[in-house]
């Protein structure tokens, strides 16, 4: 069975679903049973064309098979049929939806999949303002990636039972939105970014998962920060090998091993990147891939053009001036123009971050980190040990905590 094939057809028929009339998790709800059928009647090698079964929707009456064992040409209008199909029983059988008699009267017949394409209207669905972020990205992998509850529980290491809760809420909250309005770009962008910085944890690499479903919204929009976000995406994973050690300790960008790099990856994501660029409609995601390329057209670390990140950073901070991104500039400052320089910009930020009553009191993640990194260089190794230090105890992870006491350890043997 080719589950690559199926997941790929599962946002435009839950869209096609919805179009006709079903709320979103009633329709979620068929499609994953059409899956769980297809699965079942489909042959082995994926072909699609001659079910095991003569029965394709696994019950009796409406629910017969739309090919009646005949081969099944078109994937899709077959999981759209059985997905219909599933919903109208379903519909039957609950007397709370007798409201929707006039739709049980209207089922449409068997056929190929209407040529429209939805699956963008799911994306905006899946990214609405009403839910958290959490829930956006669950919504997403499960109805726009076609992962299972469970897998998506794995990933995010907890329970199951406490994802499908989860789940079922942002359906639950999305299910009287109508697709009468265009959607925010920007917010299943940035849905998808977290969706990419899980990275990868259980059995689900949420980082090519990412990436193919951001491929998959690049084919179904023309947009350059949708285009900026693929590449970005790409120049990042490309790196992904060299990351960390044997022993699974982090390795820093200035000490990969480039050779373990994708270069594939890494032409795709220029190339794509080039493209956005050349429109002239800059955007955050294309500027932080522009550093990235920087980064991985490098040889060596020491031939990084820094001057030219530091221009980038300017860029994106007209358009994002948070503290993150000039915490991301004063590293690269400190690289072009010398530590002092970089502890100044630095500075700069911790004053900006610290003026906003939302923030006082907390700093910024990794500033302590950038600052020991910076007094490093700058040649006060008990101030880097110490900041170093600290910064361990504040790490958001145990690779990261690791790394930055070895750092610590390192400097305190150096005194």
């Amino acid at each position: 069975m080719n589950e690559v094939l199926l997941r790929s057809l599962i946002p435009g028929v839950i869209a096609i679903l919805v179009r006709r009339g079903a709320d979103f998790a009633a329709a979620e709800d068929a499609v994953q049973d059409a899956l769980v059928e297809a699965l079942r009647t489909w042959p082995a090698d994926g072909s699609a064309n001659s079910p095991r079964s003569g029965d394709a929707s696994g019950s009796s009456g409406s629910s017969g098979s739309p090919g009646g064992g005949r081969p099944v040409r078109d994937p899709k209008g077959w999981l759209v049929t059985v997905a219909w199909r599933r919903f109208l029983d379903a519909a039957r059988a609950d007397a709370a939806r007798r409201r929707r008699e006039d739709l049980l009267d209207e089922e449409p017949a068997p056929g190929a999949a209407p040529a429209v394409d939805d699956t963008l209207q799911l994306y905006f669905l899946c990214a609405h303002p009403s839910l958290t972020p959490s829930s956006a990205v669950a919504l997403t992998l499960r109805a726009v990636g076609g992962l299972t509850t469970r897998q998506i529980a794995r990933a995010y290491l907890v329970p199951e039972a406490t994802m499908a809760q989860r789940i079922s809420r942002a359906k639950r909250t999305v299910s009287g939105v109508r697709f009468d309005r265009p959607g925010d770009v920007a917010t299943v962008l940035r849905v998808l970014y977290l969706v990419f910085n899980e990275g990868y944890s259980g059995d689900v690499d949420l980082a090519a998962e990412a990436i193919r479903l951001t491929r998959q919204l690049a084919a179904a929009i023309d947009h350059p920060e949708v285009a900026g976000l693929l590449a970005l995406m790409l120049l990042h994973h490309a790196r992904r090998a060299a990351r960390t050690a044997p022993d699974g300790s982090l390795v820093p960008l200035a000490e990969q091993d480039r050779g373990r790099w994708d270069t594939a990856s890494i032409a795709e994501g220029i190339g794509i990147l080039r493209a956005a660029l050349a429109r002239d409609r800059l955007g955050e995601f294309q500027a932080q891939a522009a550093v990235a390329a920087l980064h991985a057209d490098a040889p060596t670390a020491g031939e990084t053009d820094w001057v030219q990140i530091v221009e980038w950073y300017d860029e994106l901070v007209r358009l994002n001036d948070s503290p993150v991104v000039r915490l991301n500039r004063a590293v690269a400052v400190g690289e072009a123009d010398g530590p002092r320089a970089g502890l100044a910009a630095l500075a700069a930020v911790d004053a900006a971050s610290s003026a906003s009553s939302s923030n006082r009191g907390h700093r910024i993640p990794r500033y302590t980190a950038v600052a020991a990194y910076l007094h490093e260089r700058d040649g006060d190794l008990a101030t880097a040990a110490r900041l170093y230090a600290e910064a361990a105890r504040q790490a958001p992870n145990l690779a990261e905590r690791d790394h930055l006491t070895r750092q610590a350890a390192r400097l305190n043997a150096r005194r």
